[in-house]
């Protein structure tokens, strides 16, 4: 069964969907099979691949409700190795709907534990809010991987994020580990960066990824396009940087 990876820090802006969309890109060139599931109702993972996340009729909110199968969601292809499953905003009145349902914890786990033997990776983008869309998520992952960006409340969110994982560990998914912490938005430039980084060091010492990912315009240009950076501006620094943080992904699975 392929790593279920989910990508989670429940402060906005610090580069998950960012992450999210270039290593599972980088992955996919490294000849993995990838699948991408979009559990943030903002649906910028769907449209940093390209896609009209509007005029798509089977999503992930379809799944959660039990309208559709997760075989009838997944978009083939998107990528060379690399399939999809979108989300548009729909999915922002799932909490909503799924009130009083049983187990609605474990919706997701179920749907893709059906087709988790046909890829290597698969990685699930989750909303900037500890929402039952992210429960869902951690429910259904292994590990979950968090950006951080290099800024002075870093820490802050980790720590509740940490409490979360936990909480979920304990009373949901015995299972879920923390993947690692990878530092986005990094300005070499800046004392506070590398005080950041430090700092979380000292804190998390076990679970931190070496790369590092830099802040980079063609990074942040690359999504507006509906391109990952590996395909958008392959020589830029922002398309080396996860190049080498889905080599550190594979490689930490094997060990």
């Amino acid at each position: 069964m392929g790593r279920i990876i989910a990508i989670a820090n429940q402060k906005g802006g610090v580069g998950k969907t960012t992450t999210a969309i270039n290593l599972s890109a980088c992955l996919a060139a490294e000849n993995k099979k990838v699948l991408v599931i979009d559990m943030d109702p903002q649906g910028n993972t769907s449209s940093g691949f390209g896609l009209d996340k509007n005029n798509i009729e089977n999503t992930v909110y379809e799944i959660l409700l039990g309208e559709s199968d997760i075989e009838e969601c997944i978009i083939k292809n998107v990528l060379d190795n690399m399939d999809i499953i979108p989300a548009n905003v729909n999915l922002s009145g799932a909490e909503i709907e799924l009130i009083g349902v049983d187990m609605k914890e474990y919706i997701l786990r179920w749907q893709v534990r059906k087709v988790a033997d046909n890829y290597d990776f698969i990685i699930i983008d989750c909303p900037p809010s500890l929402s039952m869309l992210t429960v869902n998520s951690m429910t259904t992952a292994d590990t979950v991987l968090v950006p951080i960006q290099c800024e002075f409340y870093a820490l802050e969110g980790l720590s509740q994020l940490m409490h979360t994982i936990n909480l979920v560990k304990r009373r949901l998914n015995p299972d879920l580990e923390l993947e690692g912490v990878v530092f986005t938005m990094y300005d070499a430039r800046t004392n506070l960066s590398l005080q950041v980084v430090e700092n979380v060091k000292n804190n998390l010492n076990q679970n931190i990824y070496k790369t590092i990912i830099p802040r980079n315009v063609r990074l942040a240009e690359a999504p507006s396009h509906g391109l990952p950076i590996n395909i958008y501006d392959p020589k830029s620094a922002g398309a080396e940087s996860y190049r080498e943080l889905a080599k550190e992904v594979i490689k930490r699975g094997e060990a």
